[in-house]
């Protein structure tokens, strides 16, 4: 598929209802486990987009946008939660993320982002130059993955009650 910015909307738009459907009721127990060492548990990438939300996607569409002739981006803090979301509960965490992301989207309605903008760059730190189309491209993605990832992680929790079910879940698997 092409990249479409009204498509890219939906999908940004249905996110926070897809996680706080999936996760708003749910015990610590599927909330708070990860994979193991160095990986991240549902709370934690719910605290990840949150700062996505407030650092990276409009940040980086307005330094594209923008006039100024240096177009590059801060780095991005891919850790920044495990100290921001410290004494909040998942409910705050689903709220405050809800509030960001229809911010975000209103913002990016007011720019009126026309099919030259897609072109405009700016400079990531480690990528080197990006276009604007690229970028929300994949912020789309970026949402679609971490849905991925919350399934797989909790799917997880249950790999060894399944039994013998276990060889026809490929989610177990990844």
């Amino acid at each position: 598929m092409k990249f479409n910015l009204k498509k890219s909307i939906a999908v940004l738009s249905n996110t926070p209802k897809t996680l706080h459907t999936l996760l708003n009721s749910l015990s610590d127990d599927w909330l708070l486990t990860n994979e193991g060492e160095n990986t991240w548990s549902p709370y934690d990438i719910i605290g990840h987009l949150i700062h996505g939300e407030k650092t990276d996607w409009i940040v980086r569409t307005k330094i594209i946008l923008s006039d100024d002739e240096s177009k590059i981006f801060e780095s991005f803090d891919r850790f920044a939660q495990e100290q921001e979301n410290n004494g909040k509960t998942v409910q705050e965490l689903l709220a405050e993320f809800t509030q960001l992301r229809k911010q975000n989207l209103e913002i990016l309605a007011q720019l009126q982002i026309t099919e030259n903008d897609f072109l405009k760059t700016g400079i990531h730190p480690e990528l080197g130059e990006i276009n604007l189309k690229q970028l929300l491209a994949t912020w789309t993605v970026h949402d679609l993955g971490h849905i991925a990832q919350i399934a797989r992680v909790m799917a997880k929790q249950y790999a060894t009650e399944v039994g013998p079910w276990n060889a026809y879940l490929g989610i177990l698997k990844s």
